[in-house]
């Protein structure tokens, strides 16, 4: 008798036991149920915040503020190409107004606008980032494939530039290996738009020194392709100027230069002096604001009227 007692009360605990092991795994699966509940709805609380702190600071933009109008220098490829396409430039000249702060460098430009946000700037595509906000024309993106196609019409060539044929072996390899194939996939993957049937290119591995300079918008690209060209050619030596395209024309005729760099297309005034020009690439022109700026899309017209100084406050576009 007093056996079966023992057996039942150590059954008795048995099951007391097993039932509080249940009722631990049951209040931790809880816990973590409420853990992951918790963490869940602050991210969305966060991702809420976040959102709505965006459209705050949108809606908080003053569009009655007077638009603070960046330019590039007289001689900058890209001024030359912008004020054209624009209508910036006509047969009276370079339309630009007299308010317009002139900055000498892509670079320069969205530094500006990136702290300004009343501020609106022109820059080459690819070198297009996140510290400012590109708006589209007339309705179309900026982009290599919208470029290419030719439906953003705010484009333009980067010349590479020489007077004559060039004949000093480290330019004529060298730039055979910008127009290769393997210069010009470069080109592309560096966001501008290469040549997509460009031939293998071989070096002869000959030995030398050379200058290139000119542009600012083209500099970015021409730093990537002399840095691939030093592992396919070690025996050159490539010294990189950066000035403007204008600069870039005159120091090649001169000899300043080897090789000179133009963001936009020769003048006639250039060819007549012997300048050549060969397009290494064509390239987007990005206009830029202030990414608190709630404007998404301007039409050419519009650009051109904020440029010639006919609309001055953002509430007018």
């Amino acid at each position: 008798m007093k056996r079966k007692i023992a057996l039942i009360c150590a059954a008795a605990m048995a099951l007391s036991l097993a039932g509080c092991g249940a009722t631990g795994e049951s209040s931790s699966a809880a816990e973590t149920s409420s853990a992951a509940e918790t963490s869940s709805a602050a991210e969305s609380t966060a991702a809420t915040s976040e959102t709505a702190g965006s459209e705050a600071a949108a809606s908080d933009f003053d569009a009655t503020q007077a638009i603070t109008v960046i330019t590039r220098e007289d001689g900058s490829g890209t001024r030359g190409a912008f004020i054209e396409l624009t209508g910036v430039e006509d047969d009276s000249g370079d339309r630009t107004t007299m308010a317009a702060a002139t900055q000498n460098s892509t670079n320069a430009v969205m530094t500006t606008v990136a702290n300004d946000e009343t501020a609106i700037g022109y820059i080459s595509l690819g070198s297009l980032d996140d510290s400012v906000k590109a708006v589209t024309v007339g309705g179309v993106a900026p982009s290599a494939a919208t470029v290419k196609d030719g439906t953003y019409t705010l484009a333009r060539p980067f010349n590479i530039v020489t007077k004559g044929e060039p004949t000093d072996p480290v330019a004529v390899d060298f730039l055979g290996y910008c127009m290769g194939a393997d210069g010009q996939a470069l080109a592309t993957e560096e966001g501008y738009i290469g040549s997509d049937d460009a031939a293998a290119f071989t070096s002869t591995q000959p030995s030398g020194s050379i200058t290139v300079g000119g542009s600012s918008s083209v500099s970015p690209l021409m730093e990537k392709l002399i840095e691939a060209y030093k592992a396919v050619n070690p025996n050159a030596t490539i010294e990189l100027m950066t000035t403007d395209s204008t600069t870039g024309v005159t120091g090649a005729l001169d000899g300043t230069y080897t090789i000179g760099m133009a963001s936009r297309e020769l003048k006639d005034s250039e060819t007549s002096e012997g300048a050549v020009g060969t397009v290494l690439a064509q390239d987007g022109i990005a206009v830029v604001v202030n990414p608190a700026n709630p404007i998404t899309d301007m039409t050419v017209d519009q650009i051109c009227s904020v440029y010639i100084g006919e609309t001055t406050t953002w509430d007018q576009l």
